[in-house]
């Protein structure tokens, strides 16, 4: 197999790189070792519409996303932020208006953050996007060494992986310094430690009770709640982000479930303990997101809580 640009990578950069290229005439091929693109992009799939499991907001101020929003044709909405916040203590005892909508001016994408890979993947020839595919090793003439044995010759090589990624799951011909090996180790990959707990409803009460979906905790084990709905409401969602370390959560996805509908329902009252579906992404087990580096964050992202599982 032979092409202009190789790409090692179908999350976002790989797949906007290969659309961009693409339109300048150039020939590319794309290796991805998930069995779909997308990297941490992903979503609950309902019969209502998609949940974000992964990145779900863009700001004002980043012209690139935007534009690439409005190239593709997709439909952006304001992040819902009406109402009062909620803040959970210690003990479990909730208060609200205590604070301010903390995503609020954020911006989401009608359908998710998914439309988005499947509007990039639109445009690519099936045969050029390579799924379960993963790449093993790069050789300085241009060589993707692929882990069925295969290989492809490029001209040029892109490696869009999280630098700790490529540096831990790649083998380079003639290696890297090892001064260049550890700077690629230690930069963090933003979130990829972290969990999502996605809960959605028939209706989204917490707006009819003046609340905005907004919550902070230091009870747990969600550590920060938000409105998760899409457009109008639909589907009607929260979601929080685990407070609990990558470490402390392994083993225990039952009941950090069980504890997360509790909590949801201290603080947004009986309804929330009764949704049509619940998922739990744990970004820290994701052998093509994190690596063990990753399951504890550089800086303080989110709040942690004591676990109660």
């Amino acid at each position: 197999m032979k092409t202009d640009v190789a790409i090692i990578g179908a999350g976002l950069a790989g797949l906007a790189l290969a659309y961009d290229l693409r339109q300048s005439g150039c020939d590319v091929q794309i290796f991805e070792a998930r069995p779909r693109p997308g990297g941490r992009i992903e979503a609950l799939r309902t019969p209502l519409g998609n949940v974000d499991l992964g990145p779900s907001w863009f700001w004002p101020g980043q012209p690139r996303i935007a534009q690439l929003i409005a190239k593709l044709g997709l439909q952006a909405f304001a992040q819902y932020a009406s109402g009062q916040v909620s803040f959970e203590d210690s003990g479990g005892q909730v208060q609200r208006g205590v604070g301010f909508a903390s995503m609020e001016g954020a911006y989401r994408l009608s359908g998710g953050m998914v439309t988005l890979v499947d509007a990039l993947v639109a445009q690519l020839p099936a045969a050029r996007l390579h799924l379960g595919c993963p790449v093993v090793g790069v050789s300085e003439n241009g060589t993707v060494h692929l882990k069925s044995g295969a290989q492809c010759l490029a001209q040029h090589v892109v490696i869009a992986l999280p630098p700790r990624l490529a540096a831990a799951t790649l083998a380079f011909h003639p290696g890297l310094p090892p001064s260049a090996l550890q700077a690629l180790a230690v930069i963090p990959t933003w979130m990829a430690g972290h969990a999502k707990f996605v809960a959605v409803y028939e209706q989204p009460f917490w707006r009819q009770m003046g609340l905005s979906g907004d919550a902070i905790s230091r009870c747990g084990p969600l550590a920060e709640i938000h409105d998760a709905s899409g457009p109008q409401a639909t589907p009607a969602a929260l979601f929080g982000f685990l407070g609990i370390a990558a470490a402390d959560r392994l083993g225990h996805a039952a009941a950090i479930k069980a504890e997360s509908l509790a909590q949801l329902a201290r603080i947004f009252g009986a309804q929330a303990a009764q949704p049509m579906v619940t998922a739990l992404q744990d970004w820290a087990c994701e052998d093509y997101t994190a690596i063990a580096a990753d399951h504890t964050p550089p800086m303080v992202i989110l709040p942690m809580v004591a676990p109660r599982l």
